[in-house]
């Protein structure tokens, strides 16, 4: 008898956001937003103008439409940069099986328009196809 290996991409994310996560930046949109601990971890508070904040939720399906439990999920890798097409830097987010919603804050933020993306790994290693990419304009 031979075995079946199945190898299921993970969903793409319903939404990552980032208008209504950002405060205090200019000609964005106003409300509470957080400063970043050490780790990027959305904490509560005003954020400079040169921050994004940037909040999602964990998928609840496999691309083949079958449910997908949290402690399944692995980690989140958020690509951001400058040229939409080249994303040049990221950040792997770790917990994701214990949060539903995350958020995280990227501060420092050169002037410009930035560009950002987020995958989810699961526990075998299996990566999701990459949000639909949000950007921010940091202005001087």
């Amino acid at each position: 008898m031979m075995k079946r290996v199945k190898k299921m991409a993970l969903v793409g994310f319903a939404a990552i956001t980032l208008g209504a996560g950002l405060a205090g930046c200019n000609g964005g949109t106003s409300g509470s937003a957080s400063s970043g601990g050490s780790d990027g971890a959305y904490t509560g508070g005003p954020v400079a103008a040169n921050t994004a904040v940037l909040s999602w939720s964990a998928p609840l399906t496999r691309v083949n439409g079958e449910s997908i439990a949290m402690g399944e999920l692995n980690k989140y890798v958020i690509r951001y940069g400058q040229d939409e097409d080249a994303m040049s830097q990221q950040v792997v987010v770790t917990g994701a099986q214990s949060e539903a919603e995350m958020s995280y804050v990227i501060e420092n933020l050169d002037e410009g328009t930035w560009y950002f993306t987020i995958q989810v790994e699961d526990v075998n290693g299996l990566m999701s196809a990459p949000s639909d990419t949000v950007s921010k304009t940091v202005n001087s």
